[in-house]
């Protein structure tokens, strides 16, 4: 028998972004969901690996004292069992504690232990913290780079080089240090060459950064496009996706993210950056045993690093920790909660100390005014909540289909033509209009920003009577020109950003979705706002202003609708609530503001959710196929174990393995004919009375290793599973022992259990199979591919679909 053909790929697994992609090419198997023994578990008191005959004169080798490599760890896109890990967490704790008590030095180890979790979010909030800003003042520089430059210092961004220029508060955008590219090349900015040579730089220097960064993706980590979140959710719900959170990916996404958010493409850095802050927390759980060696313990840490990203993505501490609790988190218990929390506050506080807008806050998008609103406001805020949830619908729906277009057609074989393509369209349509040729940051920031005396956007093109000016606060005014002209252009920005973005999500560049979502609902509240005040100022004798609008207050607050717009967008599309606007008052200051927050984005969820059920992240990880088991959707179908259980009727029996009665060949005669990932251990086959569960994986190693290390292990020997092995004659060889590696506790269900419990088991005990039994003999097994098939199923979808795409 050859045994090197099953070892290769029964339990060598990759770890480079490469060899990934070369494995999610091929069929993968998710029927079981993974390989872990119960190595620290000591069964009875067996916990040595004996090998040896009845005479007991061959080695013996305890499998505490020296592990077996390769035992207890996860192959690539399998499922990990967070009742064992948990378990395994346990009695380490357990063990370390009784022997805290024995000396000083072991005591010293247990403090350390119960230290080493916040020791560890302490580096994950500066290196989060860190790498936020470095990327927020690289792209800030880069976004200006494509105007012009800056003759005192090339590393100064527009804003920085006029700093120290002696130019008017009204002209403080056209410093004599900051040169367009006409200006530096022709000697003369005006004219309609200088307009075009600048049209063109723009567009130039926007293919190279989105050349470069998709090259970057393609060539040296594939993970590193898209935001990251749906595979983050589907990690934390115990999915192995082996470099995703690697460091080749680490680097090259916080480098392609400058490069993309750079080029001007319709996309955001706040949900790659969560991705980024998850990858430093996986790298830095290597420094730690206690997180290195149990996947549902760095769950944990990831959790917390997905809201130390949002933190700093939005500076938010507080909302991402909901965030986190809220969106992303699976398993999310009150430790890590407030390990959370620590991770959020050291990351934002490393940002701020980085200061990288200058401003002295974490946000772009810090909002001043404090006017009170009126309760009749309420209609168009629940407006915008409509808008917001319509444009999330669209938006899902729209994006999904094009997703899929591309994964079904040669458009998937292309994707540096797809990113030049969308980049060219982008930057030829963005740069005519003032409000997308700048950054989708400063465009929001603007449409946040309420008017004040000094501000000479074209939104504050008021006509002035100052007369009527009543302290600091100016009066509702009628528009001029200027506000007419950027109407008209923030309703053909709307436009665009409506549809390239639709476009623009999901290439392979890192892209986020929160920016431009809000960017969508900001210019939708900014014209609703504006709308309103000219209402209102023509018309306050009107029954719905006489109240509360008199002529010459400041009654409306244009700002305050873009703000509500473009929570009620990010809210349709994400589908998130709490965390949103929690979220969006850290991220504007605009604590006054929560009710509106809140009509907004429940109006938005509830509009979204009668057209479609899914948020935009649950349509992404049904799309590719993750094994994700949605914690809450509930399962109302009357269906039993037994109609979900394989095998079916007219299926072959199922594949078991006896305790004490087959030899060494006939487990690997199993192992080299099937592919499931683990077998059950029954006492013979005609009673089919179950005694445990044996993963492949540990299975192969265990075989192997006897045959490498211990004498008279032969193709002939007996495998025994059970305490004491049945006599054999003295001429026979040694017997296998290998109770170790046997789950003695399987979940078990009967056959007629009601689908709903099954599902619920699965779902809060984070199960990788669960057999059935009838009258206490074994029936099948139901694993977590043939609930996700089952559920699927009767939602009408195609049950085949559940595979890693």
């Amino acid at each position: 028998m050859d045994q090197k053909g099953y070892r290769r790929g029964s339990f060598q697994s990759s770890t480079s972004d490469e060899d990934m992609l070369e494995i999610a090419g091929a069929s993968v198997d998710l029927s079981m969901a993974d390989d872990d023994p119960p190595l620290d578990r000591e069964m009875g008191g067996f916990s040595t690996y004996n090998g040896g005959g009845m005479n007991g004169k061959s080695t013996m080798m305890d499998f505490l004292e020296e592990p077996l490599p390769g035992v207890g760890t996860y192959e690539d896109f399998n499922t990990i069992d967070w009742v064992r890990e948990k378990s395994r967490d346990r009695d380490r704790h357990r063990e370390i504690t009784n022997r805290s008590k024995e000396s000083t030095w072991a005591l010293l180890h247990s403090v350390s232990d119960a230290f080493s979790g916040w020791l560890l979010m302490l580096f994950i909030g500066l290196l989060a913290g860190s790498l936020a800003g470095l990327i927020d003042i690289s792209a800030h520089w880069m976004t200006d780079l494509k105007e012009g430059v800056c003759l005192a210092g090339f590393w100064f961004n527009h804003e920085h080089c006029c700093w120290k220029s002696n130019t008017t508060f009204t002209d403080r955008d056209k410093c004599p240090e900051w040169k367009s590219w006409s200006q530096l090349i022709l000697g003369y900015g005006e004219g309609a060459f200088a307009y075009i040579l600048n049209y063109f730089m723009y567009v130039v220097w926007a293919l190279m950064f989105s050349l470069l960064a998709v090259l970057l993706v393609k060539g040296f980590a594939p993970y590193a496009c898209g935001s990251g979140i749906p595979e983050i959710k589907t990690i934390l719900s115990g999915f192995i996706i082996r470099g995703y959170l690697g460091k080749w990916t680490l680097v090259i996404k916080t480098i392609t993210l400058v490069l993309a958010v750079s080029s001007g493409l319709s996309l955001g850095k706040e949900g790659p950056l969560v991705h980024v802050a998850c990858c430093c927390g996986n790298i830095l759980c290597h420094l730690f045993t206690k997180y290195r060696k149990n996947e549902a313990k760095r769950r944990e840490v990831l959790s917390a690093a997905a809201a130390a990203g949002v933190s700093v993505a939005f500076g938010a501490p507080i909302g991402g920790v909901l965030f986190s609790l809220e969106e992303v988190s699976y398993y999310f218990p009150l430790k890590t909660l407030w390990r959370s929390f620590f991770a959020a506050l050291v990351a934002a506080f490393t940002l701020r100390s980085i200061n990288p807008f200058g401003n002295s806050r974490l946000v772009l998008f810090y909002v001043e005014f404090h006017m009170p609103w009126h309760l009749l406001e309420l209609v168009p805020f629940i407006l915008l909540g409509i808008f917001g949830g319509l444009w999330g619908a669209f938006f899902i729906r729209s994006n999904i289909a094009w997703c899929r277009r591309r994964k079904t057609t040669r458009l998937g074989k292309y994707p540096v033509l797809e990113v030049f393509v969308v980049t060219a369209i982008t930057a030829i349509l963005a740069f005519p209009n003032e409000y997308t040729r700048m950054s989708t940051s400063e465009l929001i920031s603007e449409l946040f920003n309420d008017c004040g005396i000094l501000d000479s956007s074209k939104l504050c093109e008021y006509v002035n009577d100052f007369n009527s000016t009543k302290g600091d606060d100016l009066p509702d005014r009628a528009a001029g020109p200027g506000v007419y002209t950027a109407m008209w252009q923030l309703a053909l920005a709307l436009i665009m950003k409506v549809f390239i973005t639709i476009f623009t999500f999901g290439m392979k560049v890192p892209s986020g979705l929160f920016i431009p979502s809000m960017a969508v609902g900001a210019i939708a509240g900014r014209l609703l706002g504006v709308a309103v005040e000219q209402l209102a100022f023509y018309h306050h004798d009107w029954a719905i202003f006489s109240g509360w609008c008199s002529q010459g207050a400041d009654c409306i607050t244009p700002g305050l609708y873009a703000m509500v717009g473009a929570a009620a967008c990010l809210g349709g599309v994400t589908r998130m609530t709490v965390s949103l606007v929690v979220i969006m008052f850290e991220l504007t200051g605009g604590l006054e503001y929560i009710v509106p927050l809140m009509a907004a984005a429940m109006t938005s969820k509830w509009v979204a959710d009668a057209i479609g059920r899914e948020g935009i992240y649950d349509a992404h990880i049904r799309l590719n196929g993750y094994p994700f088991l949605e914690a809450k959707e509930e399962f109302s179908h009357k269906t039993r174990a037994m109609d979900v259980m394989r095998p079916r009727k007219n299926d072959p029996p199922l594949t078991v393995i006896t305790q004490d009665s087959m030899t060494v060949e006939d487990v690997e005669t199993i192992v080299t004919k099937t592919t499931y990932s683990g077998y059950p251990v029954v006492v013979s086959r005609a009673s089919q009375r179950l005694v445990g569960f044996v993963l492949r994986r540990d299975l192969i190693i265990s075989i192997e290793n006897a045959r490498k290390k211990q004498d008279g292990i032969v193709s002939t020997s007996i495998i025994c599973f059970t305490d004491y092995c049945p006599p054999l004659p003295p001429s026979s060889p040694s017997v296998l022992k290998l109770r170790s590696i046997l789950d003695l506790s399987p979940f078990t269900v009967t056959d007629e259990t009601p689908m709903e419990i099954v599902v619920d088991i699965f779902r809060k005990l984070g199960l990788r199979q669960c057999l059935v039994t009838h009258n206490g003999k074994l029936l099948g097994i139901i694993t977590k591919k043939d609930v996700l098939k089952h559920i699927a199923q009767m939602a009408n979808q195609d049950p085949e679909s559940i595979l890693f795409n």
